[in-house]
């Protein structure tokens, strides 16, 4: 049984189409299998809400008069990287102040969605062509001729827990971590994660749109660190921050690890046959996780216990006859959030479902 990407469209544009969540989809799948699902499904929404440190965005300013070289250059006192001819930037999520603490790029980037004004500060060699050796100039975004986030990592399809097994408090990108085993930490939306519901990318792959920020922007292909035999797949995606929304675009700060961005994304897939209808169907109890040992320094840290994100969410993880309490990084709500939003641009055409990529 098939059904084509143009029939679904069709069916979408008469509101004849049946769209659900990716939770949705995971209790009519175990209630009904996979076969009836697929008959009753067109498209599944899918959507995660985390901390995405690999974040960043490209600024374009207006020539200033004199012309000026961008080369070292802070936005509010944060570095940010300036080696792209003459004027653009680019400044990363996690790069932290000179000056003020608790602060980094990812606040830069906030405080631009949020309409605050920005200070850029730049100093170059000057050339005849560029004559200007130093630039002192606020800003907001709407005085930007582009303002480009291009993340080369986003979208996990799951994380590693985290726990502690030494005698002192660890401070890490995990969180918080107490002692002797006295809580679990761990991230991602298990069940509602774009790349858990299409692990072997029939419907996910370069030039994909994809809910990011607030705005539909693209997925540009494979992120870093991309191992999908391991099931730790991820993207690499852009979209235009001036159509971006703070309700989706998070500044944040961890403790002995530095600033990030927290961000949401999504995206639907269209339910072209029963395989994909059953791995749509995926629950967060098929989802494993392994809880690794973080007062371990090093890569190569032992894995202390093995669970799934139904456990990890019950707010008690049993390890070797203790109960340890779970705490999650991510936001499971505004996942599904974002999953029921994506629902209503799919139904309202303005999400429209494009044909399958060649993958990743």
């Amino acid at each position: 049984m098939k059904r084509s990407i143009e029939e679904i469209n069709e069916k979408i544009k008469n509101k004849k189409a049946t769209i659900v969540r990716a939770d949705e989809m995971t209790k009519l799948v175990k209630e009904q299998g996979y076969k009836n699902a697929f008959r009753k499904v067109d498209v599944v929404t899918t959507g995660t809400f985390g901390a995405m440190c690999s974040s960043g965005v490209f600024f374009n300013f207006n020539h200033f008069d004199p012309p000026a070289k961008l080369q070292n250059s802070y936005l509010n006192g944060v570095n940010a990287y300036g080696g792209i001819a003459s004027a653009d930037i680019y400044i990363g999520a996690t790069q932290t102040s000179n000056d003020r603490e608790r602060y980094g790029g990812a606040h830069v980037i906030e405080e631009l969605i949020k309409g605050n004004t920005v200070n850029l500060r730049s100093t170059a060699i000057p050339t005849h062509c560029y004559p200007c050796e130093k630039i002192d100039h606020p800003f907001t975004l709407k005085d930007l001729n582009q303002a480009i986030m291009l993340n080369p990592r986003n979208g996990y399809q799951k994380y590693n827990g985290a726990v502690n097994m030494g005698e002192d408090i660890l401070y890490t990108y995990m969180g918080k971590l107490l002692p002797l085993m006295g809580n679990v930490n761990y991230s991602g939306s298990g069940e509602l994660n774009p790349l858990m519901n299409d692990p072997d990318f029939e419907t996910i792959g370069a030039g994909s749109k994809i809910f990011i920020g607030g705005d539909l922007g693209m997925i540009v292909g494979s992120g870093t660190q991309h191992d999908p035999e391991n099931d730790f797949s991820t993207l690499m995606i852009t979209g235009n921050l001036k159509q971006m929304s703070d309700k989706y675009v998070k500044a944040a700060y961890i403790r002995g690890y530095g600033s990030t961005l927290y961000l949401g994304i999504g995206l639907p897939i269209p339910v072209l046959n029963c395989d994909i209808a059953n791995k749509t169907g995926i629950s967060d109890e098929e989802i494993n996780i392994n809880i690794l040992d973080f007062s371990i320094e090093s890569n190569k840290r032992p894995v202390i216990a093995k669970t799934d994100y139904r456990e990890l969410r019950s707010g008690i993880l049993n390890i070797n006859g203790k109960k340890v309490r779970t705490k999650s990084l991510s936001s499971h709500f505004l996942s599904i959030k974002i999953a029921e939003h994506i629902k209503t641009m799919v139904t309202d055409g303005k999400f429209r479902i494009t044909s399958p990529p060649n993958g990743l």
